[in-house]
């Protein structure tokens, strides 16, 4: 295929190329939240994540962890999670050899699973850029391009290759979805057809964890308050660890619980009261924003994190606490609705006085009140038969 539109622009189902493994990562991200939404369109082959980056035994218990998981994905061959929606990992290697021998067997491997879900005209969905070596051998009825991130900044990834395949997705896709201003002013130029779609929230799951305090996870029941909490990946590519250690540190009154996976080395924060709870399944990470006093997020300065828009933002907005956060470009949007700190001093202060003076919750939950995944879902299927795509089902009740 050489990206022009085909006769038949009608699509029999979705694969989508994620950019996590579904069996492992926080489910609330894009790409997942979207497919759930769709898979009740048409069937949805959720691909896990074919990986950007190579992993390095100099990580340690992190590579081996990685490895583990992986295999263990790949033992699961196709499974269906729900009616429409099914998940699959190919078999794929890293690095130059791995990626000419993935090219010519992982096409297969996906076909063969789409065709068990029933899916023969794939509308082709990538969050994942080295996808784009695949698409040919799928030949979709249409390529959409998840450009939510600045994939080339991820830690560990070879810039050129990752950017190579991304300019390469913004030429051939149908749409390119953004939801970072900043990103899609860089690389609109270069789309065929960008988009501007934010991320979208569970409003009404979120507002009715923040409407009942007292409905603590049974590991938060023994911590006391004041609780500063964050709830997402604990990651050197977006979280500053020497910002949050130096934060805590200066509000030792304070309670500061982190949810989340952590892939940073161990006994990167000694002090007590801080308390590391790991990864909880997304259906309860409502829960434990709620039994926050103030919810924080301290990011670094990297160009992951400028060009950034994270769905957490939107769910911490629907629980109702008052926010605490480093600056980034799409907090613009939020003007009003977020503190914003940059060095420890300026956090801890701005932490202090969201727990003095918290706030009316009423405009932050009224931003995002209406930011619904179905919503999304919904628009981008209007942007898809704006461009000749339709799927051969039918819309979203």
């Amino acid at each position: 295929m050489n990206g022009a539109p085909r006769k038949d622009r009608t699509f029999d189902g979705i694969v989508c190329f994620g950019g996590l493994d579904w069996w492992y990562h926080n489910r609330g991200h894009y790409d997942l939240q979207m497919m759930r939404e769709l898979s009740g369109v048409v069937p949805v082959l959720y691909v896990n994540s074919i990986a950007m980056r190579v992993p390095r035994v100099a990580e340690g218990r992190m590579f081996a962890r990685r490895i583990l998981r992986k295999w263990k994905s790949l033992r699961r061959g196709l499974a269906v999670v729900r009616p429409g929606f099914g998940v699959f990992s190919p078999f794929v290697l890293p690095g130059a050899l791995g990626t000419a021998l993935s090219r010519r067997i992982a096409p297969g491997q996906v076909r063969r699973a789409a065709r068990r879900m029933g899916i023969t005209r794939p509308l082709v969905w990538v969050a994942c850029p080295p996808a784009e070596r695949f698409l040919d051998a799928l030949d979709p009825a249409g390529v959409v391009y998840q450009r939510t991130d600045r994939y080339e900044a991820f830690a560990g990834v070879d810039p050129r290759f990752i950017g190579a395949c991304s300019d390469a997705l913004e030429r051939r896709a149908d749409l390119t979805l953004f939801c970072s201003h900043l990103l899609m002013e860089e690389d609109a130029p270069r789309c065929a057809c960008p988009v501007f779609m934010d991320h979208g929230v569970d409003f009404e799951t979120f507002e009715r964890a923040g409407a009942r305090p007292d409905d603590l996870p049974e590991d938060v029941r023994s911590i006391p308050g004041p609780r500063v909490g964050f709830v997402g990946g604990i990651d050197a590519h977006t979280f500053d660890p020497e910002l949050f250690v130096a934060t805590a540190r200066l509000l030792p009154d304070a309670n500061f619980v982190l949810v989340g996976s952590c892939s940073l080395p161990q006994g990167w924060c000694p002090l007590p009261n801080v308390h590391l709870l790991g990864q909880r399944p997304y259906e309860e990470v409502a829960r434990y924003m709620a039994a926050s006093d103030v919810l924080i997020m301290p990011w670094n300065r990297s160009d992951w994190v400028r060009a950034c828009n994270p769905v957490k933002l939107k769910e911490y907005l629907a629980v109702g606490r008052p926010v605490v956060s480093t600056d980034f470009h799409e907090l613009g949007s939020y003007a009003g609705l977020v503190r914003v700190a940059t060095s420890a001093e300026e956090f801890a202060g701005a932490i202090r006085s969201s727990l003095d003076h918290p706030g009316d919750p009423g405009p932050g939950r009224e931003r995002v009140r209406r930011e619904t995944w179905q919503r999304k879902a919904r628009e981008f299927l209007d942007r898809l038969r704006d461009e000749g795509l339709t799927p051969a089902s039918r819309s979203l009740a």
